[in-house]
């Protein structure tokens, strides 16, 4: 089916069956991944026929792009809520704690699905491009966010840019590396304080 063929849902009813269609996709890749996941697996999981995907989605890749459109905010942005939070200086190393604890309650990627979406991210142009919007969104809506509840902070969005960058990295290390000579506990401190190193003390 040609791209100018695909549907654009406005009906409820049409509407809800895309939405299945992308909730069952994006659960089947973020359980089993991308390359285990194929339309057949999608269709029987949102109780559709495989020609009702094509209605409304090109390929499996179309409906990743809507499952992350849709649900990666909460999966790999947690740091978003950040934004419409009003905090002081002394409350930031406990936002950052619970925003690592969300990010890591939240995560539903398999280690192998997370494994082949960060390859696609290097090889992919549509996925680089999603991710690279989304850490520049992220970065750029805390940083204005500190600006606004008062922070003065000098290059605060390469300083922001850094603390998304530590806070990703230790929420890979528990959700999937799991090493069991680390205390996570004591390492999401780290994270916390070092944070306001850099935010506020820097």
């Amino acid at each position: 089916m040609s791209e100018t063929e695909i549907r654009k849902p406005i009906q409820k009813r049409s509407i809800e069956t895309k939405d299945k269609i992308v909730e069952a996709g994006f659960d089947l890749i973020c359980n089993d991944g991308y390359y285990n996941t194929n339309t057949s697996k999608i269709a029987k999981k949102a109780g559709v026929s495989t020609g009702i995907i094509y209605q409304y989605f090109k390929d499996k890749k179309d409906i990743l792009m809507a499952g992350l459109e849709k649900y990666a905010d909460d999966m790999f942005y947690p740091m978003l809520n950040m934004s419409n939070v009003k905090f002081e200086k002394k409350d930031i190393s406990s936002l950052m704690k619970n925003m690592i604890k969300k990010y890591i309650s939240n995560h539903k990627l398999s280690a192998s699905a997370h494994e082949e979406i960060t390859a696609m991210a290097h090889s992919d142009k549509d996925i680089a491009k999603f991710f690279y919007e989304r850490e520049i969104e992220m970065t750029k809506r805390i940083a204005d966010s500190l600006i606004e509840n008062g922070f003065k902070i000098d290059n605060v969005y390469e300083k922001v840019h850094i603390v998304i960058g530590m806070v990703d990295n230790l929420c890979h290390e528990i959700v999937y590396h799991k090493h069991k000579e680390i205390d996570y506990e004591a390492m999401t401190d780290i994270v916390a304080n070092n944070t306001v190193d850099i935010l506020i003390k820097s």
